[in-house]
C-alpha cells in the first residue's frame, strides 16, 4: 500500500464512500498477507516508499504469479527480478502494463508512475559481458521513478572510452559502476566525479576473478573514497539504493 493509496482510502471512508467493515477488510491484511509460501509485506511501500520487490529465481511460476496477485491488490506496481521470459508470458494476458526486459529478465508492471527523482542515475559498464547486470540495475532504477542514462563497454582496458563520459557522469547525481575481470573501473570513475558511486561486481572472468570475488575485493580496497561496492551481480541492490539516493524528500513545513 503507497502512502497515496492509503491516503485516498482514508478520505473515502472520510467521506462516507465506504463503510467501517470495507476498511476493516482493507486493513486486515496491510501488514502482510500469508499465501502459507510466502508472506507478502505490503507495508514495505509505507515504510520504504517502494513495494516489495519479488526475487524470481528458485520460485515456481505458480508461486511468482499468486504473489504477484497478492501485492498487487495493494499496491499498483510490481518488480519482478530474474523473472525470464516463461513468467512474464503468463502475467502479460493479466495486467496491462506489464512489460519484459529481456537483457535483465525482468518483469515490470507499472500503472501508476513512482514519485520522480531529483536529479539523474547513470550506469556504466566495464565490458559488454556485464551489461545483464547494468541493465538491472538500470531497470530498478527507472521502475523507482528515475531519469537514468547509461553507457556500456567503457573499462580501463580503454581508458578513454570512460574519459569521454566526464560530462555524462557529471551530469548525475549518483553512478552505479559495473565491472567483471579485475573490477578497477570504479576507482577510476570515482577519481573523476565527486559523486557517490556505487560499485557492482559481477562474476564475469577468468579462473582466477573466482566467480567475480576479484573485482568484489578489489572494489572493498578502492581508494577512491566514494566508492561503496554491493554484491555480486547484484544490480537490483545497487538501482536501489542509487535511488534511495537519489530520491526527492517531501516537503515539510514548520509547525
Amino acid at each position: 500500500m503507497t502512502p497515496q493509496g492509503l491516503k485516498r482510502t482514508l478520505q473515502d471512508f472520510k467521506a462516507g464512500r465506504i463503510d467501517e467493515e470495507q476498511i476493516l477488510s482493507f486493513l486486515k491484511d496491510l501488514p502482510y498477507q500469508d499465501l502459507g509460501f510466502a508472506k507478502v509485506d505490503h507495508h514495505r511501500s509505507l515504510r520504504h516508499g517502494v513495494s516489495e520487490v519479488i526475487f524470481g529465481r528458485g520460485k515456481t511460476t505458480q508461486q511468482i504469479i499468486e504473489i504477484t496477485a497478492a501485492s498487487l491488490s495493494k499496491n499498483p506496481n510490481i518488480l519482478i527480478t530474474s523473472a525470464g521470459l516463461e513468467v512474464f508470458e503468463k502475467l502479460q494476458p493479466r495486467y496491462e502494463f506489464c512489460e519484459y526486459h529481456p537483457h535483465c529478465q525482468a518483469v515490470t508492471i507499472n500503472p501508476e508512475p513512482p514519485p520522480e527523482g531529483r536529479g539523474k542515475i547513470g550506469v556504466f559498464s566495464a565490458g559488454t559481458a556485464d551489461i545483464p547486470v547494468a541493465e538491472e540495475a538500470l531497470v530498478t532504477a527507472q521502475f523507482m521513478g528515475n531519469e537514468v542514462v547509461h553507457s556500456y563497454d567503457v573499462g580501463v582496458a580503454g581508458l578513454h572510452r570512460i574519459l569521454a563520459q566526464r560530462e555524462v557522469l557529471q551530469s548525475c547525481t549518483v553512478a552505479i559502476v559495473v565491472a567483471g575481470m579485475e573490477g578497477a573501473l570504479p576507482s577510476v570513475v570515482g577519481g573523476l566525479v565527486d559523486l557517490p558511486i556505487i560499485a557492482v561486481p559481477t562474476s564475469i572472468g577468468y579462473g582466477a576473478s573466482f566467480g567475480g570475488l576479484a573485482a568484489l575485493l578489489g572494489m572493498l580496497n578502492s581508494c577512491s573514497a566514494n566508492v561503496a561496492a554491493v554484491n555480486i551481480d547484484n544490480g537490483f541492490g545497487a538501482g536501489y539504493l542509487a535511488s534511495l539516493i537519489n530520491r526527492r524528500r517531501p516537503q515539510t513545513t514548520d509547525p
